[in-house]
């Protein structure tokens, strides 16, 4: 596809108070984009908008509400009069735990952020991506392509989001719009900081191979969406050095599963994870 300047467009960014999510509006912003940056904390949005300047307004939105993101929608259109590119970025994690002893309302409450959310506010945008010929940006994860183990339910969650984001490329395709799925690694906001914050996640963490631990910050991942924005990318994965592993993912997860199911220091992690939990909140038997 030819290349998609973002310049005089409109954009609307959800989870942009801080993180990823700003860092992007800040770049689409600086690349002569109108943003809208929504987020749950109405407050921190609006404070946010204003650091950009007079092209940006903040709104305070639930992206599990329907009503309330079609009215971010309209507020965008009333206030810019179109909407040209969404990228659905709101997304929570849990702490580390086993499946058994995850509090079952946080494992489907990430659910509900992380794929209902998105799939939310990709909805609302649609008519009007479609009608400027626009793109969407779904936010997806490494962990849509690597082993789940202790935070399945967001795993579960950018997997999801993986295939929403390759099917309406497809879709969008007759329309002369498209999208896009970007995949970070370890980036350093206080999602990944609070939920590698323990012990247990620590240590866990340590089993990486060090090059895949190393953390980017969120502004070069804000600058790898806009760039895989402007040159239409159908996927944006970001260090570049989990590209092979993405390509070659039939291939290394079995055994990397395997590795999982058998490397006693893993196991022990996984136990001790489990245990932990089960003291503070005891499991009920069934």
């Amino acid at each position: 596809m030819h290349r998609y300047s973002v310049n005089d467009k409109v954009a609307l960014v959800t989870g942009a108070a801080r993180g990823i999510g700003f860092a992007t509006a800040q770049d689409l912003y600086e690349r002569g984009a109108s943003v809208v940056l929504v987020d749950l904390d109405a407050e921190a949005t609006v404070l946010a908008a204003k650091q950009l300047g007079d092209r940006a307004i903040g709104i305070g939105a639930d992206v599990t509400d329907p009503t309330a993101m079609e009215e971010a929608v309209a507020r965008t259109v009333e206030t810019f009069g179109r909407l040209d590119i969404v990228m659905a970025n709101a997304g929570i994690a849990p702490e580390l735990a086993t499946v058994r002893v995850m509090e079952p309302a946080l494992f489907e409450k990430v659910l509900d952020v992380n794929v209902l959310g998105v799939y939310r506010t990709v909805h609302a945008a649609l008519p009007q991506i479609i009608e400027n010929q626009g793109q969407v940006v779904v936010v997806a994860s490494v962990y849509a392509f690597v082993n789940g183990v202790m935070v399945a339910p967001y795993a579960m969650s950018k997997s999801a989001v993986e295939q929403l984001g390759r099917a309406l490329r497809g879709e969008l395709a007759l329309h002369g719009a498209s999208a896009s799925v970007a995949y970070f690694g370890f980036v350093d906001t206080a999602m990944v900081r609070e939920g590698f914050g323990s012990s247990i996640a620590q240590r866990f963490e340590a089993t990486f191979p060090s090059f895949l631990r190393r953390r980017l910050t969120p502004a070069q991942a804000g600058k790898a969406v806009v760039d895989g924005i402007e040159s239409r990318a159908p996927r944006i994965i970001t260090p570049q050095r989990w590209s092979a592993y993405s390509v070659l993912r039939g291939v290394i997860n079995p055994l990397l599963d395997r590795r999982i199911e058998r490397n006693a220091k893993i196991q022990r992690i996984v136990k001790d994870a489990d245990v932990a939990v089960a003291e503070v909140r005891p499991i009920r038997p069934a």
